[in-house]
């Protein structure tokens, strides 16, 4: 096991949590209190050395003894700064400091009177090679005084390379949302402690390059959201059949194509028996996909009796009318696990939900989830996190919201944010096999927290593994790979 500087054990979850900066400031205050560091002192000096230090040998690396121009602001992330810049001097590295405004705390003070070199005047504006932003940090809640911002402008425009420091100056931490306009985008982020919701929040995230994390020894906060990890997915045991495997049941509708991309993608996500039920008989259909014909809702719910069945997909190619909501309901009164998505979730109200609640999987985009907030009676104004984690709660059934900044949230309170997956997934039909790879990731774990997390990463790194400009069918031949980058 990986060790820290200061001899402790690494939780593996540790590094992936994300942290309010409120949930931060109080393990900063923690790591303060207990006062063990790597070198052996105490207080705000320390940690910000530790930071300070940690984030610029990710400067050094990234400026390679180029001319670095430090920007820093009157706080913690300004004192951090004139620690970067030290150290940056002791590997010989030439550095200019531009501190435009004078240091406001005492550590940040400290920190500008232990620095040995150039300090240039608060408003000067060089050119230069790296840029580091150490003006405002992640406690940043309102507007960057307009000088400051154009300044900053300024200095980005003039460097070839920019690095921002924790987050960007001019973005608020816990949303992700610019406050200034015409902020500068960034070659590099690095993240001091924990990362922040910003670092994950769209469109944020895309300005801010490689994201990288300095480990300063936060400990695991109870109830923090995490990054999603890679999964880890065994093979089946040696003893294994189709239907200990997992029997997964697509139910089809008014559309034929999108079920059918939905069970293609479940036959490549390691479910053993694949079974599309549905009105008709899809052209192209593969000759390993059990086809059962049910023209009506008696004959998908003797399907549905079928206690083989691990898990139900029912909603991609669906359509909204009655037969549909009666197919829906008929999911449901089973009571099998289910993945509930595209129309399905245009369908589903309180009066169809059984209670109790479980085994349920909804996979909502923005304008799904907002109609299911008019449905349900939640509120729409919150941040992405907050939206999913009380529909989780309210409906008792994990929520993958999904998006350029995906969430899965679980009735527990558990919230994982995928990390930024390639914008070619915005494509028809990228969530039909999402809905797909989740039914078959349900159907063989049993376990609808650890499906959700199983396919989003799936679908992701299958997205990564196809390249640019694929089409849904070319994303379900990239599935298969990656189950193998994800198998232990």
């Amino acid at each position: 096991m990986a060790k820290l500087s200061n001899g402790g054990a690494v939780d593996p979850d540790r590094l992936n949590q994300v942290l309010s900066v409120a949930q931060m400031r109080k393990a900063e205050q923690a790591l303060i209190d207990a006062g063990t560091f790597s070198e052996g002192s105490t207080g705000v000096d320390a940690l910000m050395q530790t930071a300070g230090r940690g984030a610029g040998e990710w400067v050094r690396r990234m400026a390679a003894g180029r001319p670095v121009t430090v920007l820093c602001g009157p706080g913690n992330n300004g004192g951090d700064g004139y620690v970067i810049a030290q150290a940056l001097l002791e590997h010989g590295n030439p550095v200019q400091l531009v501190p435009a405004r004078e240091p406001a705390t005492e550590a940040a003070r400290n920190a500008r009177a232990l620095y040995g070199g150039a300090v240039l005047a608060a408003d000067a504006r060089p050119h230069g090679d790296v840029l580091v932003d150490c003006l405002f940090g992640s406690g940043l809640a309102r507007a960057l005084p307009e000088d400051l911002a154009a300044q900053l402008r300024a200095l980005a425009a003039s460097h070839l390379h920019r690095i921002a420091i924790d987050v960007p100056s001019g973005i608020e931490s816990d949303s992700g949302a610019a406050l200034n306009p015409d902020l500068p985008a960034w070659d590099l982020t690095v993240a001091l402690g924990a990362w922040k919701f910003a670092h994950l929040a769209q469109p944020a995230s895309a300005a801010m390059g490689m994201l990288k994390l300095v480990d300063i020894g936060v400990a695991a906060v109870p109830g923090a959201a995490h990054v999603l990890a890679r999964p880890r997915i065994e093979a089946p045991p040696v003893n294994a059949h189709k239907y200990t495997r997992g029997l997964v049941t697509v139910i089809g509708g008014a559309m034929p194509g999108a079920p059918l991309l939905s069970a293609e993608a479940a036959m490549r996500a390691g479910a053993g028996y694949v079974k599309l039920v549905a009105p008709q008989r899809v052209d192209g259909m593969p000759p390993d996909l059990v086809f059962v014909a049910a023209p009506d809702a008696g004959a998908m719910m003797r399907e549905l009796a079928d206690r083989r069945t691990s898990a139900v997909l029912i909603g991609p190619g669906q359509g909204r009318d009655e037969r549909a909501r009666t197919r829906l309901s008929g999911v449901l009164s089973s009571r099998i696990p289910a993945v509930i998505d595209a129309d399905a979730l245009m369908l589903l109200s309180p009066g169809l939900l059984p209670r109790p609640v479980g085994g349920l999987i909804l996979t909502p985009h923005d304008g799904e989830m907002t109609a299911l907030e008019n449905r349900f009676g939640l509120p729409a104004d919150r941040t992405r996190p907050e939206r999913a984690l009380a529909m989780a709660q309210l409906v008792q059934a994990v929520v993958v919201f999904k998006g350029p900044q995906s969430i899965i949230a679980s009735p527990s309170g558990v919230v994982r944010i995928a990390p930024r997956a390639p914008s070619w997934l915005s494509v028809a039909g990228s969530g039909d096999v999402l809905a797909g790879i989740m039914a078959a990731r349900l159907a063989v774990t049993c376990n609808t927290v650890l499906a959700a997390k199983e396919a989003l990463w799936l679908h992701g790194e299958a997205a990564r593994l196809a390249g640019p400009s694929f089409t849904a069918s070319q994303l379900i031949d990239a599935v298969r790979e990656a189950m193998v980058s994800a198998l232990v």
